[in-house]
């Protein structure tokens, strides 16, 4: 593992200690460091023929250029002690999603083509610290007709309730996305309970003219009573519900969102299209907020992904 590299001022303060004799293990116990960090430094000072104290002229910029001139870096970098080239560690990783493509073939391309370059355990070494800072995902592959995604919006209406006083109440959006073909329906409630819950599936089954084979909710209370990963707890009334479709409910994992993703992103967009064109309109009842989510697609700029939005 390479020695790290100090700051220049933490540098000089290396340099001042030891010019006042003070030992190498209490300059790094002081310093935060390793001595051998310490005993590096100083070296590097020597061999750049330096002497303490340094001349007022000398920046830290210059100061890290003489130190490290050596090293084959520039001022302000951290890489130094790599002298070869970084491969392009995207395209190995392309490269090993093929069938039967080995990271000690593509090591054997690489040094082919390079012969100075790594050797095998540096270039695994490497490759593997690359990849962990990757965002494990997965794709998922939806069948037509097999999941129907649901949630609520984050933010709700605002509706007029009282046109005297003014007073206002926040109007809850049901959204419902199909997995393969993202057909999305949104449905103003007054509330994100049993009764506007399924009041919510009911709509969205109708708007979609069939039954999908299952209903994906996240872990909201509403719908399961206790979260699991293997046998969660299912509403009661919720699962007659669906009992009465045919259809089978399969709550995303817990603190899982990308199992979900489709209806996250179906929010995303009706939060974005509709909360963000009714943002100046004033609503008395929810069937006007449902009417007027059902003239939004037509509003669209063209050449934008186009969903169909059908409220109740």
């Amino acid at each position: 593992m390479p020695t790290e590299r100090l700051a220049m001022r933490h540098v000089r303060d290396v340099i001042r200690l030891k010019s006042a004799g003070m030992p190498i293990r209490e300059i790094a116990r002081r310093m935060g460091t390793a001595p051998s960090t310490v005993r590096l430094t100083i070296r590097r000072f020597e061999a750049a023929g330096l002497t303490w104290p340094l001349s007022d002229d000398i920046t830290d910029t210059e100061l890290e250029a003489r130190l490290f001139a050596s090293a084959g870096a520039g001022p302000g970098t951290r890489r130094g002690h790599r002298r070869q080239a970084e491969p392009d560690w995207a395209a190995v990783h392309r490269e090993l999603r093929r069938k039967h493509v080995t990271l000690s073939i593509v090591w054997e391309e690489y040094i082919a083509s390079e012969p100075g370059g790594y050797r095998y355990s540096r270039f695994c070494e490497l490759y593997r610290a690359w990849e962990g800072r990757l965002s494990v995902t997965m794709r998922q592959s939806h069948a037509a007709g097999d999941k129907l995604f649901v949630d609520y919006a984050g933010d709700g209406v605002p509706v007029v309730i009282d046109r005297l006083t003014g007073e206002r109440r926040a109007a809850q959006i049901f959204v419902a996305v199909l997995g393969a073909s993202s057909f999305t329906y949104a449905q103003a409630t007054w509330t994100q309970g049993l009764p506007d819950w399924i009041s919510g599936h009911v709509g969205a089954l109708e708007a979609i003219g069939g039954v999908p084979a299952l209903l994906v909710p996240d872990n909201t209370k509403v719908a399961v009573i206790k979260a699991c990963l293997y046998d969660p707890q299912i509403n009661r009334s919720y699962a007659d519900m669906a009992t009465h479709y045919g259809a089978a409910i399969l709550p995303a994992r817990p603190r899982r969102p990308r199992d979900k993703a489709k209806v996250e992103q179906a929010v995303l967009m009706v939060e974005r299209w509709l909360l963000g064109r009714l943002r100046h309109r004033t609503f008395h009842s929810l069937a006007e907020v449902n009417a007027a989510t059902s003239r939004l697609p037509d509003a669209r700029p063209r050449g934008e992904s186009r969903h169909c939005l059908r409220p109740c």
